[in-house]
């Protein structure tokens, strides 16, 4: 594959340094320097990619429309490696963002081969969690939405089978299933800007995930009718296939325009004014008119024994259902960053940064910094040995998992 990743694989490591620089993700600390007030995750550098983020910062502080969109998968019980999307999607929402989670049990069915019946159970669990979190929008099962499977057939309609092969390594092999659902997980993302118009729409995710999301920046630009070029002393609006009363529209728009056979050209014009006329014209003919998704993406959080976080490594994580007992067991058992004798601990101190205790505080389990804080000085003194810092931690995993499901049962009603 071009990018040497594979969203589908639960035990990959992903250099993200590499595909920082080989795909043109951003660093997203400069992006987000203007907000008036920022979330955990960026304040704590968990989410430290983006594309287009700009687009959404503006939005959010001059209180223009907005859309936060993800998915999640239902190929089996919701857990811990599902928060932090979550919480994403909710603080965005928080900020004035219009919330859309699909729930891909098309994908689940073709790629897991999950019946029918499971992604139904898993998914509503999914939409528990979210709801317990505090979101409010619109959600949705990709196999009972009619609107979003016509909008999958036109964006495959603007997919080949070299792009699949490029970006996710599809072989002669690949059911044709696998590829429908990539061509719904595009219209997915778009899916919002369907229903409300075009605006600026962003989609957490983890790094894993990037392909879907160049793939549907690509369709997104190839489902426009328009291209706006500025030609330094004209702004040319070029036809990319639009209808003939499409560019009969654009010329009517622009008063003192040229018309050509593919293109207008609009002396004295502002490029950006233009574009966004176009746009309008656009949608107003029959047109999408989409504006190119945007992105963050998170860093993988470790899983509790080391490497990756996956459900095929039960003791790397937990769900929110589990016992306290086996959770109690999964913590206590943990690696951490701790030298190999107690000795060595006093005198030089832990590595929290290697610590996947540590790091589950981080992410998720101190919401205040300078508590936060403290603990890291104290790992890094000495002061602090890991069996105290496991119990501390169990000890908030265990508050968190019954207030959440608490949560989970008053909004069980809502997920219908």
């Amino acid at each position: 594959m071009e990018s040497g990743i594979n969203p589908w694989s639960g035990s990959q490591s992903v250099d993200i340094d590499r595909l920082f620089a080989e795909f043109g993700i951003a660093p997203v600390e400069d992006e987000v320097t203007t907000l008036k007030s920022q979330p955990p995750f960026f304040r704590r550098k968990i989410v430290v990619g983006h594309r287009d983020y700009g687009l959404i910062v503006d939005a959010i502080n001059s209180g223009s429309r907005f859309n936060v969109m993800t998915g999640f998968m239902p190929s089996g019980h919701p857990h811990l490696g599902h928060l932090m999307v979550m919480r994403e999607v909710v603080w965005h929402i928080e900020q004035g963002g219009s919330g859309y989670v699909a729930i891909a049990d098309r994908e689940a069915h073709a790629v897991r081969g999950l019946s029918w019946d499971d992604c139904k159970k898993y998914g509503r669990e999914y939409l528990e969690c979210l709801y317990a979190l505090g979101f409010e929008g619109t959600t949705y099962y990709q196999s009972e939405n009619e609107q979003l499977k016509d909008l999958a057939f036109e964006a495959a309609m603007k997919i080949n089978f070299s792009d699949l092969q490029a970006i996710y390594g599809f072989s002669q092999e690949t059911a044709l299933a696998h590829a429908d659902s990539v061509a719904t997980q595009v219209a997915d993302i778009l899916y919002p800007q369907l229903m409300e118009g075009p605006a600026p729409t962003v989609v957490p995710v983890g790094i894993d995930q990037d392909p879907h999301i160049r793939l549907t920046r690509d369709i997104a630009h190839k489902m426009r009718w328009f291209t706006v070029l500025d030609q330094g002393t004209v702004i040319s609006v070029r036809s990319k296939n639009a209808p003939a009363h499409a560019m009969d529209a654009i010329a009517a728009a622009f008063p003192g325009s040229k018309r050509y056979e593919g293109h207008v050209d609009i002396p004295g014009a502002d490029c950006l004014a233009v574009s966004e006329k176009v746009r309008a014209v656009e949608v107003a003919e029959g047109g999408y008119g989409f504006i190119t998704p945007s992105s963050t993406y998170h860093s993988f959080m470790q899983g509790l024994q080391g490497g990756k976080m996956s459900s095929s490594v039960p003791d790397s994580l937990f769900w929110f259902d589990e016992p306290d007992s086996d959770v109690k067991r999964k913590v206590m058992g943990a690696l951490t960053g701790g030298r190999m004798t107690k000795e060595e601990q006093v005198r030089l101190g832990g590595e929290p940064d290697n610590c996947p205790v540590y790091l589950l505080n981080l992410f998720h389990m101190v919401s205040d910094d300078e508590e936060l804080l403290d603990i890291r000085r104290q790992c890094l003194s000495g002061s602090l040995l890991c069996g105290a810092c496991k119990k501390a931690t169990f000890e908030r995993v265990k508050e968190f998992l019954s207030e959440f499901k608490e949560k989970r049962d008053a909004v069980s009603h809502m997920v219908v």
